[in-house]
């Protein structure tokens, strides 16, 4: 194994190299414009994202790409509906000047965006957007973004970002990353290496070369860092990988086999599963200290822990009841309480960044299916299902889960394995598309 280190600067500049801050053209004013993301069934929201305007053509050119990357965004949240701009009838217009809203009532667009792209004297840009309720007659949300033009693709996606708060009232998601496993080759020869993109599939990295086997891949919280588990030397071992370095270490050598880590909210640390002398249990570990401490003590397998947001409770999944079920328990590992109930089995249990809610795998009925739960156990909801579904995982406001899709392909055994996300309403799920087969998806904090 080893890791492709990524362009530590293009990172440096991704995490401080931009400013922002309120545009100084007119008064932010509140409108009435907002979209209900609570309700069961939302329709989307009309907007019309217009190009981004700009003098030269670089700017002109980065413009475009800013207002594709936005309006492509919007409507993969399935809570907006851009308009298409060929329907347009006020395409340019100076950020100086209100709009003429008149044209773009007849659209019936509610909400309108616009921008500018400069490029600075020292190859920095600037970025300027404006967003307007349509019928109030009002600015909603107006900033500037200064950086370097590789950081285009970034600054749409925070411009999208704060067109979906200010609309929603919900934090945004879309400056984020997604870890996964890439996949290739045959079912009986696997070659499985760890690969980073954006939540939209671009800027596409691999991780890992392949030459060993690597699963379930987490984001920690706090740091732009991994964990994971491979098999480096036929061992199964829990490494952690620094995203900006390329550094990975090996977290802790144990006995038995580790799997299914998980950064606490801090990041400081671990919890996992390790199977020693045919029994399962659950341990934390210290980042700083490396102390090891067991929370689980019971003969049956407990797997698939995950801190709730505060960092109090676990939940895990485990058969200690003769069935595969989801408990939840004290960080200590103390009051442990099963809160699955319905049919079938439960597993790989996800809580949401909220804390309102735990996402999970079910199987019954020969099924597999994404669902959610109550904290409580109560108001189970299916939003997916399939001949394999797996590995949810959550985006950060809580709205959106990522997780895989195994299919049969043809009748010689092979399968194909993509990602897919789907909202809370189970109304809106999309393909994520990625070079190669995909699994073990992981959705990082906002980009800091």
């Amino acid at each position: 194994m080893f890791a492709v280190r990524l362009n530590s600067k293009i990172f440096l500049v991704l995490s401080v190299g931009f400013i922002a801050g309120v545009l100084g053209l007119a008064g932010t004013a509140q409108a009435e414009l907002k979209v209900d993301v609570t309700r069961g069934t939302v329709k989307p929201l009309p907007i019309a994202v217009t190009k981004f305007i700009g003098n030269g053509p670089q700017e002109i050119q980065l413009g475009r790409r800013i207002s594709h990357v936005i309006r492509a965004d919007l409507a993969r949240s399935g809570l907006f509906d851009p308009i298409d701009e060929k329907a347009f009838i006020e395409v340019e217009r100076s950020l100086e000047t209100v709009p003429r809203f008149q044209n773009w009532r007849i659209l019936n667009a509610q909400a309108m965006v616009q921008g500018r792209v400069a490029v600075l004297s020292d190859g920095r840009m600037k970025v300027q957007f404006r967003l307007w309720d349509v019928f109030a007659q009002q600015q909603m949300v107006g900033q500037v973004y200064t950086t370097v033009t590789s950081n285009w693709r970034r600054i749409a996606h925070i411009v999208s970002d704060a067109i979906y708060k200010r609309v929603t009232g919900e934090e945004g998601y879309f400056d984020t990353r997604i870890v996964y496993i890439a996949e290739t080759g045959s079912q009986i020869r696997r070659i499985k290496r760890l690969a980073i993109m954006d939540q939209d599939g671009e800027n596409h990295h691999f991780l890992t070369d392949g030459s060993s086997l690597v699963l379930t891949p987490r984001f920690s919280p706090s740091r732009q860092e991994i964990t994971y588990m491979s098999y480096h030397g036929n061992v199964p071992r829990v490494y952690i990988f620094n995203i900006d370095t390329g550094r990975q270490e090996v977290l802790g050598d144990f006995p038995g086999m580790t799997f299914a880590p998980r950064f606490s909210p801090d990041g400081d640390s671990v919890i996992m599963s390790m199977a020693e002398s045919g029994n399962t249990e659950i341990y934390t570990m210290d980042l700083r200290t490396r102390k090891v401490r067991q929370l689980t003590r019971h003969s049956a397998i407990d797997t698939s822990p995950y801190f709730s947001p505060g960092g109090k409770r676990v939940v895990f999944n485990s058969d200690r009841s003769g069935t595969q079920q989801l408990y939840i328990m004290n960080a200590n590992g103390s009051g442990v309480k099963r809160i699955s109930f319905g049919k079938g089995r439960y597993a790989t249990p996800v809580w949401s960044p909220r804390g309102d809610l735990i996402a999970f795998t079910k199987f019954t009925g020969g099924r597999f299916y994404i669902g959610v739960m109550g904290v409580n156990g109560k108001g189970e909801r299916l939003l997916t299902e399939g001949f394999l579904v797996e590995a949810p995982t959550w985006a950060p406001n809580g709205r959106v889960l990522m997780f895989f899709r195994e299919s049969p392909r043809g009748t010689g055994g092979e399968k194909d394995s993509k990602l897919f996300s789907i909202d809370l309403t189970g109304q809106n799920e999309r393909e994520i598309v990625t070079p190669m087969d995909a699994s073990d998806p992981a959705w990082s904090p906002l980009i800091p």
